[in-house]
């Protein structure tokens, strides 16, 4: 691709993911530390109040979670119960604050061509990991990634 190792594409990306229709290019950074703050929640719960077993184990990563769930069962209820970067990425972007400002803005584009109820953010994950494309079809875990690709 003509590029140095370790040199940063990212505005590359976004700006070809706007050049391919993508209305907004978002990163998990924010989402990630939601997940960390939940997990760090969750571990003070559980050793005050006694509501898990200990050790607690990330939930973070989809191919981690597959592995326990395949191999040590038994650690299944040290699991933390908080989603993933992708999948509160996704949720938070179908469900939170972003929606509203999403909605005003296709409202005043399209005018009275636009309806509510068919109005949801097709979210498309872009991630290095194969394991997040299980995860984003995994029971409960459905409708918030729409699509999970690859790098």
């Amino acid at each position: 691709f003509g590029f140095e190792p370790g040199e940063v594409s990212t505005g590359r990306m976004v700006a070809a993911l706007k050049a391919l229709g993508f209305d907004y290019v978002l990163d998990t950074n924010f989402t990630a530390d939601l997940t960390i703050m939940e997990e760090g929640s969750e571990l003070i719960s559980r050793v005050t109040k006694g509501t898990g077993p200990l050790p607690l184990f990330t939930s973070c990563c989809p191919g981690w979670v597959n592995y326990v769930e395949i191999h040590r069962p038994d650690l299944i209820p040290h699991l933390s119960t908080a989603k993933s970067p992708q999948q509160m990425h996704a949720a938070v972007t179908k469900r939170g604050p972003f929606i509203e400002e999403l909605k005003q803005k296709r409202k005043q584009r399209e005018g009275d061509q636009y309806d509510e109820e068919e109005d949801e953010p097709f979210v498309v994950s872009i991630m290095p990991c194969t394991a997040k494309k299980d995860e984003a079809v995994r029971p409960g875990m459905r409708g918030d990634v729409d699509a999970a690709i690859t790098t």
